[in-house]
């Protein structure tokens, strides 16, 4: 089992969300981050006067899929989220050592 963390635009969501539920990818948590990347932030203007924003608003994508799911899922996410510019984000898979669905007790593969 992997854990696949995407980082993406917030206004992305949308279509991550659609292209992994036309493959049948449902469970999911999203989490609204902030963070700076290599753009390092950038500045706005707000009534007038210009500031800076440091931290980026994000969107954090935390799904649990099994080995066989990883590669589809990571180019699912890839090619939903890109628009191209900088600031789409970046997309991790770790290890997940165990998996327990709390209400029917399965464990493993079963419990995602």
């Amino acid at each position: 089992m992997k854990m696949v963390v995407a980082i993406i635009q917030p206004f992305q969501l949308d279509a991550v969300k659609g292209a992994l539920s036309e493959h049948s990818i449902m469970g999911m948590t999203v989490t609204e981050v902030r963070g700076v990347g290599r753009q390092r932030g950038h500045t706005a203007i707000y009534r007038g006067a210009e500031y800076k924003i440091d931290l980026v608003p994000k969107l954090r994508l935390d799904i649990a899929v099994d080995e066989a799911e990883v590669r589809k899922v990571v180019e699912l996410i890839e090619q939903s989220a890109r628009t191209g510019k900088i600031g789409d984000g970046k997309i991790f898979v770790l290890g997940l050592d165990e998996a327990v669905r709390i209400r029917t007790g399965e464990r493993g593969r079963e419990a995602l």
